[in-house]
């Protein structure tokens, strides 16, 4: 079988290969991301940087990524039937998602008139943004999911009472006339 690598051409970028002959070795440079061959960073000709990259020690950033991380198990602790869990975190995840929203940045100054929240981030501040406000929806979804089955055991407690203290299972049955007849009575009855 023939060989299928190309002829090297100039515009090879492999960071493994040697360098061509009559240049010498070069010490090793970590890459700037998106830019041209030349090493410049396109956000360098205005003088302004690029977007900055996560920054845990930035309370605004790091309440962000809470709230979303919150916000995302309270809702898996509400579906999977834990609502103690769903609440908690849903509580949390709201607190952390609007401190974020409205919180001010670690390097903030006392101008008036300046930027406060994720706005003053600049460019850094749509990824967090976003955390934020994914983070008040699950949170919301989480709080609705604890609210609602509390309020199921709440609607029905004699139900709940009745299947819980029944010794067999013909009692246990029996309990399934302290239901509506419905579909959220269906959902909740005692199999055979």
């Amino acid at each position: 079988m023939p060989d299928r690598r190309q002829p090297d051409s100039p515009t090879d970028d492999n960071p493994f290969a040697a360098p061509p002959e009559g240049r010498p070795d070069q010490p090793w440079q970590p890459r700037n991301g998106g830019g041209g061959g030349n090493g410049e960073d396109p956000g360098d000709s205005d003088g302004r940087q690029g977007p900055a990259r996560w920054d845990p020690t930035d309370p605004i950033q790091r309440r962000a990524r809470y709230a979303l991380l919150a916000g995302m198990w309270g809702f898996f602790f509400g579906i999977f039937g834990i609502p103690s869990m769903g609440l908690l975190l849903g509580a949390l995840a709201l607190y952390w998602g609007i401190s974020a929203l409205r919180g001010k940045p670690a390097a903030a100054t006392g101008e008036p008139g300046a930027p406060t929240g994720l706005d003053a981030l600049g460019p850094a501040a749509r990824p967090q943004r976003t955390a934020a406000v994914s983070g008040l929806v699950t949170a919301s979804l989480a709080i609705l999911l604890a609210m609602s089955s509390y309020g199921l055991q709440l609607a029905y407690k004699d139900f709940y009472v009745c299947r819980d203290d029944a010794l067999t299972k013909s009692a246990e049955l029996q309990c399934n006339t302290l239901l509506p007849n419905n579909v959220l009575g269906d959902v909740l009855k005692v199999r055979q």
